[in-house]
C-alpha cells in the first residue's frame, strides 16, 4: 500500500511523520517552532502546516518524539526476536535499544527533560513515562492485572529514569557505563521481585489484617445480637 504524500496527510499523520526529524533540530533550536519548521522542510511540507500539527507547543512535540522512539522499539522486537529471552533479558534489550535510538540525540533529550521538569508539565511528564513503561512491559509479555501491573511500571520508570541520567553523561565506548549501570539496576529489581513473591506466598494463609480491623470497627451481626441479649 502506497504511503500518503506529506501534503495530503491529516494532521495526526503529519505529526507522526515529522516526529522522527524533531530530535536532530531540537538539539540546536530547542523544542521550538523553528525546530518544527526545519523538520517539516525535510518532508517537503510548508513550515506553517508543520506548526499547525503541533498547536500545543513543546510538550506535544516531545510527546510525538517519544512516541516515535517507542514505535521504533516496538517494530525492532517482533515476537520471534523476543520470545526466547528471559524477562530480565527482554527488559534489558528493550531499554538498551531505546537508549541506542536516542544516542545521536542526547542534547535534544536533555532539553526535553528540562521542559518536562517544569512544574506545569509534571502531569504530562508522568503520563509519557507511564506510557513508555507500559509499552515496554507489554512487549516483554507482562499480563498482570492486579497491583503488580502498577508496581512493575512504577519501578521501571525509576530504573529508566536513573539510567537516562547516566546515559546523558556517558562517554564510554558503546555506552559501556550505561549498559553496566542498567544491568545492575535490573538485577536489583529481579531480586526485589523474588523477595516480594516469597513474601506474598508466605502471607497467603495468614489472617488478613484489614479484615481484622474491619471487624473491630463493624462487629459481626451475631456478636451484636449476643451483646444485646446480655443487657436483659
Amino acid at each position: 500500500m502506497a504511503s500518503v504524500p506529506p501534503l495530503d496527510m491529516t494532521l495526526d499523520e503529519l505529526r507522526d511523520a515529522i516526529a522522527p526529524f524533531l530530535g536532530s533540530h531540537a538539539a540546536f533550536d530547542g523544542w521550538s517552532e523553528r525546530a518544527i519548521a526545519m523538520a517539516a522542510a525535510e518532508l517537503g511540507v510548508p513550515a506553517e502546516r508543520g506548526r499547525i500539527a503541533f498547536p500545543d507547543g513543546p510538550v506535544q512535540m516531545i510527546d510525538a518524539w517519544f512516541d516515535w522512539v517507542d514505535r521504533h522499539m516496538l517494530a525492532a522486537f517482533p515476537p520471534e526476536r523476543i520470545d526466547g529471552l528471559k524477562i530480565r533479558e527482554r527488559i534489558n534489550a528493550l531499554l538498551t535499544h531505546r537508549l541506542e535510538t536516542l544516542r545521536p540525540h542526547k542534547e535534544a533529550l536533555r532539553r526535553a527533560m528540562a521542559v518536562l521538569a517544569m512544574p506545569q508539565n509534571a502531569l504530562a511528564a508522568g503520563r509519557l513515562a507511564w506510557r513508555s513503561a507500559d509499552r515496554i512491559w507489554r512487549l516483554a509479555g507482562d499480563t498482570a492485572t492486579d497491583y503488580n501491573h502498577y508496581t512493575k511500571r512504577t519501578i521501571l520508570i525509576g530504573v529508566y529514569g536513573s539510567t537516562t541520567l547516566v546515559f546523558l553523561d556517558d562517554e564510554s565506548e558503546d555506552m559501556a557505563a550505561t549498559r553496566a549501570f542498567l544491568a545492575r539496576r535490573i538485577d536489583d529489581v529481579m531480586r526485589f521481585e523474588k523477595a516480594k513473591a516469597r513474601f506474598t506466598r508466605g502471607t497467603t494463609h495468614r489472617p488478613s489484617l484489614s479484615r481484622f480491623l474491619g471487624r473491630l470497627r463493624y462487629p459481626r451481626a451475631d456478636a451484636i445480637k449476643v451483646a444485646k441479649r446480655s443487657r436483659y
